[in-house]
């Protein structure tokens, strides 16, 4: 094995040949060599090469990466501008709870503990930033009888929030988003027997669990299956951040640890290439065969952190390695993981957030992962994988790496319908009022329902999505709003068969033009608790509304929570739905109150 020390960096060309007399003047000259393409144009006075280590074994070269740092830290954060404003978390009062040990659903889960359990880490927000959202409202059917949303597939907002739990706070109200918990678990719907239909739509209606004189309605979508091995070749770019606010147990310590788990699933037709970015983007390893696992899991042992964040750039690279690389009816995907904190290159969000649009557009998507506390950009990262086509997640430990990386890989992978979305008359003559469950920054304008040039979900192979709304039926005692004075005569249907009607349009992958599915909604003749799985959907709802403050629940509490999930658990292969009980039980434990006794919004 040969060891490297760089000189101090000239130029960002010298860098190159710097690199390549180290690989020559090494003890196997003879060997390949990996190099590292600079692309920034910045002075020797702006930029510094770190410490870094080339190892050469076994005929592969090991690829040696630049910590690169400013010397002078620039000015500006990117800031967020779009869609919702952001909130930023402030560190807590001093009087915030202690961690609470974690018992054994998370260990049968593959979960040991949270990270700041597993890595004694100090647990500060500091900087955290989130969409400010605000819960559905409960609408009356006379007023607006259609419902109209895109799907979401991310999950995100479940683990983040466990991350939360497991170092003894209740996540903030913001980094709550119920429809990201309830799709983090798998549930049981038909599976699609024609690959020409992407999905199968299923709807189910049950007794509301914390008010029986309201329905809860379920829909359900499946995706199609497609196993690893037979999904199409892949190009992947990993767009791995490298800053100095990634230098923690939790951030690329992890990074490379779930990146070494995608890797070992590569194949020999598959390709990945990776691209760092801090002071300045770099070209770390070119398009490499999924066989060379030597050669990429050698580029990511190399990786150190340092220096300030140059994510627009980083992206700009990243997507023209992909571009170069493209292959033609594959997957062709950029994978970025980050703390979210860009604060140096690209200034204009905006900016950014067009050329993520534009490269979705040619067939390149964009996949997030979020690690790390303190200054996790959460708004930032769900933002770029919605204009992506792509999904986010957030990677609190190596078992969640393995979830999302390992065993839901097609599903993450390969895209089967783009531009998913739902919409629901609901029959006046039956139906009184309804409010979607989550969702709040996926709504739809009624008349985006049919216009192909509105961007919405995606869905990929074999993934579940699944919705929920909380109805009030008509002369319901449990009706939240007030009867108008002139609406009564109003209230009219042809057909009190029917509770309601939905439509479902979606895109498939390499099409223009959206393909239309329709489907009555019965008028239930009577109603029990329903089906576990739609009991089990209820309950994972309940918490995240419970998480943010409960308005909608009744005073369901987090006890009735806990026992709904605890006797509709079913099936737990890996532990997950034992862990949300617990989870269930942590929040008890550290009060569930009002979010500002847990933290300080600072706008």
């Amino acid at each position: 094995m040969a060891k490297f020390r760089p000189l101090p960096l000239v130029s960002a060309l010298s860098a190159v040949l710097l690199l390549n007399a180290c690989v020559r003047t090494g003890e196997k000259t003879d060997e390949p060599s990996v190099q590292i393409t600079l692309h920034d144009n910045v002075s020797k006075d702006e930029l510094f090469v770190g410490e870094s280590e080339l190892s050469v074994d076994d005929g592969a070269a090991a690829a040696a990466e630049p910590v690169l740092a400013p010397r002078q830290e620039m000015d500006g954060r990117l800031r967020s501008e779009v869609a919702a404003p952001e909130r930023r978390i402030a560190a807590p009062p001093a009087s915030a709870p202690k961690p609470v040990a974690m018992t054994s659903g998370i260990t049968a889960g593959g979960y040991a503990t949270g990270p700041a359990d597993r890595l004694g880490l100090e647990q500060p927000t500091d900087t955290e930033r989130y969409a400010d959202m605000k819960p559905n409202p409960v609408i009356a059917v006379s007023d607006d009888p259609v419902s109209t949303f895109s799907v979401d597939v991310d999950t995100g907002a479940y683990s983040n929030a466990r991350r939360f739990l497991a170092g003894g706070r209740l996540p903030p109200t913001d980094a709550v988003r119920v429809e990201e918990f309830i799709n983090y678990f798998d549930y049981d719907y038909p599976i699609p027997t024609d690959q020409r239909t992407p999905f199968t739509v299923s709807t189910e209606l049950a007794l509301t669990p914390w008010n029986a004189d309201r329905w809860l309605l379920q829909v359900g979508l499946k995706g199609f299956e497609v196993p690893h091995a037979q999904l199409p070749a892949s190009n992947l770019v990993f767009l791995l951040d490298v800053s100095g606010s990634m230098n923690s147990p939790d951030k690329l310590p992890l990074v490379k640890a779930a990146m070494h788990k995608l890797t070992e699933q590569m194949r020999p037709q598959d390709r990945v290439a990776i691209v760092v970015y801090a002071g300045a983007a770099g070209l770390v390893l070119p398009s490499t065969g999924g066989d060379q696992k030597d050669l990429i899991l050698g580029a990511l042992n190399a990786l150190q952190a340092g220096g300030s964040t140059n994510g627009g750039q980083g992206i700009q690279l990243a997507y023209q390695v992909a571009r170069e690389n493209m292959i033609p009816g594959g997957v062709n995907r950029v994978i970025l993981a980050t703390d979210g904190d860009f604060n140096v290159g690209t200034v204009n969000q905006q900016a950014l957030e067009d050329l993520v649009s534009r490269e979705r557009k040619s067939g390149i998507a964009l996949t997030t992962l979020g690690f790390g506390q303190g200054n996790y950009n959460d708004h930032l990262a769900e933002r770029l994988a919605d204009l992506g086509d792509g999904n986010h997640a957030y990677i609190d430990t190596e078992r969640e790496a393995q979830k999302v990386l390992v065993d839901e890989l097609s599903a993450n992978l390969l895209t089967i319908a783009k531009d998913v979305k739902i919409q629901i008359e609901f029959n006046p003559a039956v139906v009184a009022e309804y409010r979607l469950i989550g969702y709040e920054n996926r709504l739809l304008a009624r008349e985006d329902f049919n216009n192909d040039a509105v961007d919405a979900g995606e869905i990929g192979a074999g993934h579940t999505v699944t919705a929920l709304y909380e109805l009030t039926p008509v002369g319901s005692s449990a009706a939240r709003l007030p009867d108008l004075r002139y609406g009564s005569n109003a209230v009219k249907a042809a057909n009190a068969n029917e509770l309601g009607f939905l439509k479902l349009r979606y895109k498939y992958p390499q099409a223009e033009q959206s393909e239309l599915i329709t489907q009555a909604i019965a008028t239930p003749q009577q109603l029990g608790s329903g089906s576990s799985q739609i009991q089990f959907a209820a309950a994972v709802a309940a918490f995240g509304e419970a998480l943010r403050g409960g308005k909608y629940l009744d005073g369901f509490g987090y006890a009735e929570i806990a026992e709904l999930a605890q006797l509709n658990r079913g099936a737990d292969p890996y532990g997950l739905r034992g862990e949300l009980v617990e989870l269930i039980g942590r929040a008890e434990q550290l009060g569930g109150g009002s979010q500002s006794d847990q933290v300080a919004i600072a706008r």
